[in-house]
This record gives structure tokens, C-alpha cells and sequence, in this order.
């Protein structure tokens, strides 16, 4: 540990300022990822051990659809929606097929398609690295916040994630749709009684948790490597951050996202390699002291 370096860096509102976005960065995309896996349990009790391929192809077909276009509103357009049309479908045709079996079989089916997303891009786009680039309207020189260098993209970025959490959460708690989606997490078989279409919410609720996935992967291309399995990491962080935050809690996502962003940023400098560790020490103490997760409901 060098706990030293990062007093240092702290102590310097320049450093403090630079790794404070970086792991803002982390944060917002983990809170993607994480709030569609988990609202995708909370409501279907199933755990998509698939989502992180979800991400891969988000970014993937953003990277696809901005060598079209040269647009990155429609390469984000691209990923979200097409990964949202693609977890639609996949609910329906697979995932309706295993609710109510043992969590084995949910995670086989997921971990299969795992293994044939990650074939199919390497058929499609090759096995190679890709890189997406900074798109144009990005490409400005940098803010500084109390002489720390911020990249404009990281504000969007930022703020798309925040909007983007912010529509989520007055939806699931302030709409009819909300309403039936909370509904149906707890009791479906009367949600289904009083004549809702429990097909169609079902593979909606699929279909919005793929889509933030999508919305993630699509977001970091441009500061993201793209490679066959790209997902498997932020799929293992957003499961320590459902863990901390609370299974179903949307905004018990956006502040364990926040924490695991900060400490791998911040850890980077004072622990190297202990950071990994860190992060399921904290899962860890959140298991032993509040298994619910720190905004999750006590069962």
C-alpha cells in the first residue's frame, strides 16, 4: 500500500479533481449495468448472468452503427435500442421458458449465450481490438475544475447516466407503468388476474434492464477498448454493487456504483493491487452486517 501517494494526491486539488472523475466515469457506467440487472431480478427473479454481454453488444453495435452514420446520437441510439429489442426477445423465447426452475438452469442458459454472443462478434467484427474513437462533437480541449483537467465527454457522460437514472426512477415509482412493474415483483399472479399482460410486462422489464446495459456499452466505446468478452468484468462489479446497494433498489445502485467507482480510482493510487480486494471486502461487510444491501428491503 502507498497510502502515502494517495494523501498526496488528495491533498492536491489538480490530482483529487482527476481521479474524482475517473472514478465518476466507472461509477456511472457500473450504475447502468447494475440498475438493469437488478430491476430485471427484482421483477423477474432471474439472474441475468448474460448482462455483461448485453454491454459487450451495446458497444459493439454503437461502434458499428457510428462507422455508418459518423453520428454518435444514433451510434448511442443504436446500442441501447438494438441490445433493448435483442433482451425482448431473448425474455420471450428463452428466459419465459425457465421461471420458477432452479437458479442453476437460469444460470446455464445465460452463461450459454454468453459463449454465442462473444463467438458472434468475434465472426462479425473479428477477434482483434477495436476502438471506437472520441466522436467530433467531443473532441474539445478539456475543462479544468480547480486545475484538474475534466475531457467534455466525461461531463456528458455524467449526466446522461444521471438523466438517464433520474427517468428510471421517477418511472418505476411514480407511473401507472411503475406501479405494475412493483406490482408484479411481488405478487404476479394477481397482477396477471386484474387482466394486465404479464407477457408483455415481462418482456418489457427485460427489455428496459437490456437497455441500460446497451446504453452503458454504447457510452463507453468511445473510452473503451471493444473486445470479445468485455463484459465479464463489469458484469462480476455490478454484481458487488447490487450486492452493497440492495437487490431491486435503483438508488441503492447509484451510491454503491459511486463507491466502487471511487475506489477503484482513488485505489489505484493508494492500493494498486489490493483494489479488486477492496471491493469484495466491502461486499463482504455489507453481507455480514445488512445481507438486504444498504437501501435493499428486509425480507
Amino acid at each position: 500500500m502507498d497510502l502515502e501517494a494517495l494523501a498526496g494526491c488528495l491533498s492536491s486539488a489538480a490530482c483529487a479533481v482527476t481521479q474524482v472523475s475517473t472514478g465518476l466515469i466507472i461509477g456511472m457506467l457500473l450504475f447502468l449495468v447494475a440498475s438493469g440487472l437488478s430491476l430485471i431480478f427484482g421483477v423477474l427473479g432471474v439472474i441475468n448472468f448474460a448482462h455483461g454481454a448485453f454491454y459487450m453488444l451495446g458497444a459493439y453495435l454503437a461502434f458499428a452503427a457510428y462507422g455508418l452514420t459518423g453520428n454518435f446520437v444514433a451510434a448511442m441510439l443504436a446500442g441501447a435500442l438494438g441490445v433493448a429489442v435483442f433482451g425482448a426477445v431473448f425474455e420471450r423465447v428463452f428466459i419465459s421458458r425457465i421461471y420458477g426452475r432452479d437458479v442453476l438452469m437460469q444460470l446455464l442458459l445465460c452463461y450459454g449465450f454468453v459463449l454465442i454472443l462473444d463467438d458472434m462478434v468475434k465472426i462479425v467484427w473479428g477477434a482483434d481490438y477495436k476502438m471506437m474513437g472520441m466522436p467530433q462533437t467531443f473532441a474539445l480541449p478539456p475543462v479544468f475544475v480547480a486545475g484538474g483537467p475534466v475531457p467534455p465527454y466525461y461531463i456528458f457522460m455524467i449526466g446522461a447516466a444521471v438523466a438517464v437514472g433520474g427517468l428510471l426512477w421517477l418511472g418505476i415509482s411514480r407511473t401507472r407503468f411503475g406501479k405494475l412493474v412493483r406490482a408484479a415483483a411481488h405478487n404476479p399472479q394477481m397482477v396477471g388476474a386484474l387482466g394486465v399482460n404479464t407477457k408483455l410486462l415481462y418482456a418489457s422489464v427485460f427489455g428496459i434492464g437490456s437497455l441500460l446495459a446497451g446504453l452503458a456499452g454504447a457510452l463507453a466505446a468511445p473510452v473503451r477498448s471493444l473486445t470479445p468478452g468485455m463484459g465479464l468484468s463489469i458484469l462480476i462489479e455490478s454484481f458487488i454493487v447490487t450486492v452493497i446497494g440492495g437487490m431491486g433498489s435503483i438508488v441503492g445502485a447509484f451510491v454503491a456504483a459511486l463507491l466502487i467507482g471511487l475506489t477503484r480510482a482513488l485505489g489505484a493510487i493508494g492500493f494498486p493491487l489490493f483494489v479488486d480486494g477492496a471491493m469484495f471486502v466491502m461486499m463482504a461487510m455489507v453481507l455480514i452486517l445488512r445481507p438486504s444491501g444498504l437501501f435493499g428491503r428486509q425480507v
